[in-house]
């Protein structure tokens, strides 16, 4: 056979391409005349096979085209053939999904060739594969343990296998049950009576009030963790505390209570309390020494003047809040404030980032040291403004600028310490879940539904915050609070 590989000369390797040109033309012309003899002895169409044959030439020749040799014997691609670049973010990776593989096969009908008539065969290792995204429904399943006994035959000792873990002895439920309903209602915001049609409809019979008994034994085995993760929060020299509004549902009115927060950048505690008073905060903060960054509650103000190991910031998103609210009736004041502020969120943005459980003194210095010199001039700037203008006191804008104003020492405190954010967002963000929650399901029903969602959401919103996938963190606080009564799990934690 001849070796192409180890042919240098150009002129001889063309000469070898016209022969082999020539042979292919004599072969095609061969095979047609063959085809035409088998179609016309069954009785086919020859036209219809001439139109196919001359598709499946160009698509030879084009393919014949598109590589070519290199005098030194490599293939070169064509240019012509390069795919047009893909538009758009294309098909996501998917990680996460268990892969399943399904085989598709030609039923025994179906393989006999349509141009020759004759067997088709497999192309071993040859498939054309895709991929698709499909759904498994849930499935809810009766489990039948049977604890197989054991006895001496002494007669003296009889043993019992061991049964699954339970949430609490003799149990119908699994803590695999139980878990999935606390998601659904504190991460999903499902209410139980939602999850009662949705199981109805998968086929199990259940009412709310089980569902809630599941809750509630799961909340007391994770209880530990929850209070734990309130120390976390506050061993963090920064954190952040806001409030909303909550409800009691009671049978013959309804009373409003409140959700507090307070978080760190890893870490969210939630508690509800029956009013929005000070002793509530108090409670709340019990033992932190540190900076609290809140917004002009006037209850983080007296906390701040009670305890001098508190320092008080706040936030410039609630401060530009005032603003985008008059624009309407004061279109260019609120646009000067608007566009000053901007500039402080412009100067954030290039500033590198700091991580509270991070000791980094050169990430602190360049902090300080650009928000020493830009972010101090813009201030001036908005001071001045604020200053110069004329508003009456009780106008729209004048409540405006007194809020800031009011508020400047603490919102001019993040120029002094590098660690302090410009505003108090990610307590906002932490409270989204709380919120959803609220409209979907309005509130508890009893003070043990208020904790019992205190703590749900405690741990369910610092597992986002921690990057770890919230149901199976929650599973495996529970089994480890089940096996060791009072046993800790944060999901910072492997």
């Amino acid at each position: 056979m001849l070796q192409v590989d180890h042919i240098r000369d150009v002129d001889h390797l063309r000469q070898i391409a016209h022969l082999l040109e020539r042979e292919n033309d004599r072969l095609h012309d061969q095979n047609r005349k063959l085809i035409d003899e088998v179609t016309r002895l069954r009785g086919g169409d020859p036209s219809r096979l001439q139109q196919e044959l001359a598709i499946l030439q160009k698509l030879l020749e084009k393919r014949e085209e598109s590589t070519q040799v290199r005098p030194n014997g490599a293939p070169v691609t064509n240019g012509a053939t390069k795919r047009k670049p893909q538009t758009g973010h294309g098909p996501r990776e998917q990680p996460e999904l268990p892969l399943l593989e399904v085989r598709h096969e030609l039923a025994e009908g179906e393989r006999p060739c349509s141009v020759c008539g004759g067997e088709m065969t497999e192309m071993t290792g040859q498939t054309e594969d895709s991929e698709e995204v499909t759904v498994v429904e849930r499935r809810f399943v009766l489990v039948k343990h049977q604890r197989q006994k054991y006895r001496c035959r002494c007669n003296a000792n009889v043993v019992t296998a061991p049964g699954p873990v339970k949430l609490r002895p003799s149990s119908r439920y699994s803590v695999e049950f139980a878990v999935e309903v606390a998601v659904a209602k504190y991460l999903d915001h499902s209410p139980l009576e939602r999850q009662v049609r949705t199981m109805k409809r998968e086929g199990l019979q259940i009412d709310s009030q089980t569902l809630w008994d599941q809750l509630n034994v799961l909340a007391r085995h994770v209880e530990p963790s929850y209070e734990a993760i309130r120390d976390r929060v506050l061993s963090s020299p920064l954190i952040h505390a806001d409030e909303t509004s909550w409800r009691l549902l009671e049978k013959k009115a309804s009373k409003k209570w409140w959700v507090w927060a307070v978080a760190s950048h890893d870490s969210v505690y939630y508690r509800v309390r029956d009013s929005r008073a000070t002793d509530s905060a108090e409670g709340l903060l019990d033992g932190f020494e540190g900076t609290v960054m809140a917004d002009g509650y006037g209850v983080y103000e007296s906390l701040s003047r009670a305890s001098p190991k508190l320092t008080l910031v706040n936030c410039w998103a609630h401060a530009r809040r005032k603003f985008e609210e008059i624009a309407e009736n004061y279109p260019r004041e609120s646009a000067e404030a608007l566009s000053l502020i901007g500039e402080l969120y412009g100067v954030e943005h290039e500033l590198p980032k700091w991580d509270p459980f991070v000791t980094d003194e050169a990430v602190l210095e360049e902090r300080r040291r650009v928000r020493g010199t830009q972010s101090r001039e813009i201030l001036g700037r908005i001071r001045d403004w604020a200053y110069a203008q004329r508003p009456l006191p009780q106008s729209e804008l004048g409540k405006a600028i007194a809020y800031m104003g009011g508020r400047w020492k603490g919102l001019t405190a993040f120029v002094d310490d590098p660690r302090v954010p410009l505003d108090n967002n990610h307590a906002e963000r932490a409270m989204r879940g709380v919120v959803l929650g609220r409209k979907n399901h309005y509130g508890s029903k009893s003070k043990r539904g208020t904790e019992v969602a205190a703590i749900f959401y405690t741990l369910l919103e610092t597992a986002k915050l921690a990057d770890v996938e919230p149901k199976a963190y929650l599973r495996r606080a529970t089994l480890a609070a089940i096996a060791e009564p009072g046993a800790v799990t944060l999901p910072h934690t492997a």
